[in-house]
């Protein structure tokens, strides 16, 4: 297994309805439901965009949930 440093792939960041983030391979079919969030980059990169964009970790549906009792 390589470190993150190590990983010279390009990965896309995909998010889904419930806007829950994660990263794919480019290059490989997005999984059903999930859709790109800009172009490839590194592993790095892609996990810092999440970090800064993916602060509340409940799922969509169950924010609007909470929001509205």
């Amino acid at each position: 297994m390589t470190s993150t440093e190590d990983d010279d792939q390009s990965y896309l960041v995909v998010v889904n309805d419930e806007e829950q983030y994660s990263i794919w391979p480019e290059g490989r079919n997005v999984p059903a439901g999930w859709k790109p969030v800009g172009a490839g980059r590194s592993k790095q990169d892609c996990l810092a965009y999440i970090e800064t964009v993916w602060v509340d970790m409940r799922p969509r549906s169950l924010r609007e949930r909470m929001a509205g009792s």
